[in-house]
């Protein structure tokens, strides 16, 4: 042999010439003479010896294949997609390491981690499994023989055919040979007309010599008597041997591959059920279809009520408002998650609940949120929660947990004003007037019996009471009180 490696000149990143060699596979070599020395090995057993070296190689990345290894998926290595033709990996899932097989192709297309498909190994390897022990018994030998039979009675009937094909090529040609001869060489039309047809009688001479040769090449060896009288006896032993408890997954495999070339699974989802291909050893296809179990996804549904708060919570705050909301209530998502603004959109779109929209306008009474209503009295948002929490103005909260939100009235917008009018004191000469307490007043106004206001701007900007005539202080009124009592 000659030329199994190959030298090349090729430019690097840098602009530099470098060389570097190449290994060539064999049936680009330059000079290949088989048999010209004696080896230690015939030439069918090196070609074996290469094929074994190159099915135990180490898969690369998106293959599978190589060498048998411990794990219980029985196809692992001569198992192929009957999509895409690619090799499935095998998977191990769960506590038990239940096997499966998946094939990768949309992985390598889309790079999100999706495949083409996933099957589970158990009720496929039990199928094949029973297959691969059906052919060897006893009856499948007898009936692999008589196939056997036909198969090479057929396939002499199709050499007979073809050497009778090389025998109309060859007289073809040696007609057409003869035609070109005897025209006279002064008639050059025809004479080049005769020697293309002579040609082209040549080259289909050579193919049908070719296509001959090439099918003869191919002769399936009969087994002798001894080796069916063995595969007679295995076949009755071969089912306890399999199920023997000293038998390990990689004897299995091993056995299966003696017969098995490949396993080729497509996998269909309605109903589901698996195509699976058996290609023997010598090329014979055993076609099986394999049912499998269809397990519904338990399922996932957020509770009811979370569902009705969701939509009524839609109509006055955006989402990442609501998920705050739902996880100060302690709620939960189906999958026992915290909510976020993306699980409450989700949510919302799956249940076809409209999406918050705010309005620049505000309308006569209607709701809005502390930070808009102090945008619109001129206040600052901490001045309208004191006052929420001190009464003065009423608040709604449609949910504990949920912000709060301000009915924006005229009544409410004439609380706020630039000057205090005429009558209106600061709170520390409304307290010195009425002779009682902050706390007092406060009450006082909260009741309604006295009238607030806030001015918001100015070196005195804050609460202002309106005082309209002197009222007797607590002591004077508990003492009125008695002697009211008393008569």
């Amino acid at each position: 042999m000659y030329g199994r490696n190959h030298s090349e000149q090729y430019i690097d990143e840098q602009g530099a010439v470098r060389k570097r060699s190449r290994r060539l596979p064999m049936k680009e070599w330059r000079v290949l003479i088989r048999d010209h020395h004696v080896g230690f090995l015939d030439w069918p057993t090196f070609q074996a010896n290469q094929e074994r070296i190159r099915s135990n190689a180490r898969a690369e990345r998106q293959q599978s294949g190589g060498a048998v290894r411990e794990g219980s998926a029985l196809l692992q290595g001569i198992v192929t997609c009957g999509h895409c033709g690619r090799g499935l990996f095998t998977y191990y899932r769960g506590d038990k390491a239940t096997p499966g097989y998946r094939c990768s192709a949309n992985d390598l297309g889309d790079g999100g981690g999706h495949y083409c498909f996933q099957v589970g190994a158990v009720g496929v390897d039990k199928a094949v499994a029973d297959a691969f022990l059906e052919a060897i018994t006893p009856a499948a030998v007898e009936a692999s023989l008589l196939a056997w039979e036909q198969l090479e009675a057929d396939r002499d009937a199709a050499l007979r055919q073809w050497r009778l094909e090389v025998e109309r090529a060859r007289y073809e040609a040696e007609r057409a040979e003869r035609r070109y001869r005897v025209v006279e060489p002064e008639h050059r039309l025809v004479t080049r007309g005769l020697e293309a047809e002579w040609a082209n009688r040549l080259r289909d001479l050579a193919a049908a010599e070719n296509e001959l040769r090439r099918r003869e090449q191919y002769h399936a060896r009969r087994p002798s008597p001894g080796e069916i009288e063995r595969l007679r006896t295995l076949g009755v032993d071969l089912r306890q041997v399999w199920t023997a408890p000293t038998t390990t997954d990689r004897d299995r495999k091993e056995l299966l591959r003696t017969l098995l070339e490949e396993v080729i699974i497509s996998v269909a989802k309605t109903p589901p059920h698996a195509q699976v291909r058996l290609r023997w050893k010598g090329g014979a296809m055993t076609p099986l279809e394999i049912p499998l179990p269809h397990h519904a996804p338990p399922g996932l549904h957020t509770d009811e009520d979370t569902i009705e708060l969701l939509a009524r919570l839609a109509k006055l705050y955006p989402d990442d408002l609501i998920a705050g909301i739902l996880n100060r209530q302690g709620r939960k998502t189906a999958t026992g998650q915290r909510f976020t603004a993306g699980h409450v959109g989700n949510l919302r779109r799956y249940h076809k609940i409209d999406r918050y929209q705010s309005q620049a306008d505000v309308s006569e009474g209607e709701l809005v949120t502390v930070q808009k209503a102090a945008e619109i009295l001129g206040v600052v948002p901490s001045t309208l929660h004191r006052w929420l929490n001190t009464g003065f103005i009423a608040g709604e909260q449609i949910t504990p947990g949920a912000p709060w939100r301000i009915r924006m009235t005229e009544e409410l917008r004439a609380r706020f004003v630039e000057q205090a009018p005429p009558g209106y004191l600061p709170m520390i000469d409304a307290r010195r007037k009425l002779g009682v307490s902050r706390q007092t007043v406060l009450q006082r106004v909260k009741r309604g019996e006295l009238q607030a206001i806030y001015v918001r701007c100015g070196r005195r900007k804050g609460l202002r009471i309106k005082v309209v005539e002197a009222q007797p202080n607590l002591f004077q009124q508990t003492s009125l009180t008695g002697v009211q009592y008393e008569t």
